[in-house]
């Protein structure tokens, strides 16, 4: 079936994108916004002060029952015994090779209570291969189609939710989330983000995704915020090496290769992938994703552009793009590890042209102490 011919999901918020002057495209299956006033625009506007995304397209799993947390520890790399009730984590499910079939985030909701947010393309396949390995004491729950979603990132972040819920509760520390009823239903409003700024993200009835989403734009035009869309959200986090899945993660590659060692525990016991992964943590590995900037002006590079090194094709781009902060080419790719060293210069085809980069340390975007 041609592009052309599947009939796109739309999130809630799909009037309030068109009535507001959203470009759409198709992404994950789903009619998304690319930008609104510019993906440069709304990339500074996150830097600087404040934006809003439309995150509905991303699943929502609720995981509940005694054996829920020994069985998410079966599923997921990092260990949900180190949460807290109201605290939440990065992790990733694996296939039996190690290889990634979803990076999502996972909340504690109560002591046996737990929300997982997946990858808006992955919902339906995460979902099976969950609903395969569940045992009799816990009840997996998809209610992605019940939630609306924004995320609201910036430095003016902060401020925002403070005027937002008007003294209701103070705003939940990094990595954690909390309920309210707010915007006619109750509401999950955590502080994560995918951008590198500072932001929380609301989960919020679908029905009432409009109200809430002028609710923001009307609080948030204090502090400057716009109405961003999925190509600012893809310079914001590339410029932070903060991986894609699908581009940088694949069932192919597994967390060691992507440098994600921080969100695999070993030493919590068994896990799907578990010995694929030990294996490459005590022999090494062939590959490992680099971030590469581009040496003066040049296009910019995209995803699968072949990468050279004296001559030689070494690999070929995951990620890559324009960065607004930067002012030059960036991109992500898997590389020999001998190639993989921070300074070492690497070549971008780029259209039948090579290009001179360099591989560079993560994050691209450096942060002040």
């Amino acid at each position: 079936m041609s592009e052309s011919n599947i009939v796109l999901k739309r999130t809630p918020l799909h009037g309030e994108h068109v009535r507001l002057g959203g470009k759409l495209i198709g992404f994950g299956g789903w009619d998304m916004p690319v930008q609104y006033s510019g993906i440069i625009d709304e990339h500074h506007a996150v830097r600087k002060a404040l934006g809003v995304f439309d995150i509905s397209h991303m699943g929502q799993f609720f995981v509940e029952g005694a054996g829920a947390s020994a069985w998410l520890n079966r599923m997921l790399t990092n260990n949900v015994e180190r949460l807290a009730i109201g605290q939440g984590q990065y992790t990733l499910m694996l296939n039996e090779r190690g290889g990634v079939i979803d990076d999502l985030l996972i909340y504690r909701i109560c002591d046996d209570d737990w929300l997982l947010v997946v990858n808006a393309s992955m919902i339906d396949e995460d979902f099976a291969w969950m609903q395969s390995r569940l045992p009799a004491d816990v009840t997996l729950v998809n209610r992605s189609d019940e939630f609306a979603g924004l995320a609201v990132q910036g430095p003016k972040a902060a401020a925002w939710f403070d005027a937002y819920v008007g003294g209701k509760c103070e705003a939940p520390a990094r990595n954690h989330i909390v309920r309210l009823d707010i915007g006619g239903g109750q509401t999950f409003i955590a502080r994560t983000g995918y951008t590198g700024e500072d932001g929380f993200e609301l989960f919020c009835p679908a029905a009432s995704a409009v109200q809430v989403w002028n609710d923001v734009l009307a609080s948030g035009a204090a502090f400057d915020i716009k109405p961003c869309g999925l190509g600012a959200r893809d310079t914001l986090r590339l410029e932070m090496c903060y991986p894609l899945n699908g581009n940088d993660l694949s069932p192919e590659r597994t967390p060691i290769e992507a440098g994600l060692s921080f969100f695999v525990d070993l030493q919590k016991g068994d896990f799907i992938g578990r010995a694929v992964l030990a294996a490459q943590k005590e022999h090494g590995i062939e590959r490992r994703l680099v971030a590469f900037k581009m040496k003066g002006t040049t296009p910019p590079p995209r995803s699968h552009y072949p990468v050279y090194r004296d001559g030689t094709q070494i690999g070929e781009t995951c990620s890559g793009g324009l960065s607004p902060t930067l002012a030059a080419g960036i991109g992500m790719a898997y590389l020999p590890v001998a190639d993989a060293t921070p300074g070492t210069p690497i070549e971008i085809d780029i259209r039948g042209r090579r290009f001179t980069a360099i591989v560079e340390k993560k994050p691209l975007r450096k942060t002040k102490a």
